[in-house]
């Protein structure tokens, strides 16, 4: 039963941002933002569906024991996630949108860090699957986001340049 709470609860979590995101998108293109990345995009999308997948087949086949205290990291991370997307407001997006003469958004994490939201992905990855031990999700996709993610900030820093 907190296995499907849980999993709903990420489900929604994962579409609620995607909503934000084209609500951005759509603001973003009026601004006449020109999207990058487009070839590696639809494999963001697929890993995220696949991982969520994956949770539930590794839940089902092999069982899982609740964690509270990965219940508490992952909140703590939802937190830091709201802090940084609320950092961006409407820039915040899952595409890679260039808005012509923008400037680098350097307030919230991004005083400190280049790339908050995907450190947050990162763990977000290794936690999410943690809470209820399913291990083998936790480590083929941390595998997976790592070289995704290789490709992601490479076109994000090639389009940006150095802030």
């Amino acid at each position: 039963m907190y296995f499907i709470l849980f999993i709903a609860f990420v489900i929604a979590q994962r579409l609620l941002e995607l909503v934000i995101a084209k609500r951005n998108e759509a603001w973003a293109r009026q601004q006449g933002a020109a999207e990058f990345g487009e070839a590696h995009y639809p494999f963001i999308v697929a890993l995220h569906t696949l991982f969520i997948i994956s949770m539930i087949a590794e839940y089902f086949a092999l069982g899982g024991e609740f964690s509270f205290a990965m219940l508490i990291v992952f909140l703590l991370l939802i937190s830091l996630k709201i802090w940084t997307i609320g950092s961006l407001g409407k820039y915040w997006n899952t595409k890679i949108l260039r808005i012509p003469n923008s400037a680098f958004i350097k307030k919230g994490p991004y005083k400190w860090f280049k790339h908050p939201n995907y450190f947050i992905v990162i763990c977000e990855i290794v936690v999410i699957p943690l809470v209820f031990h399913l291990y083998a999700t936790a480590i083929v996709f941390s595998l997976l986001n790592a070289v995704m993610l290789v490709v992601r900030i490479r076109e994000e820093e090639r389009v940006w340049g150095e802030p």
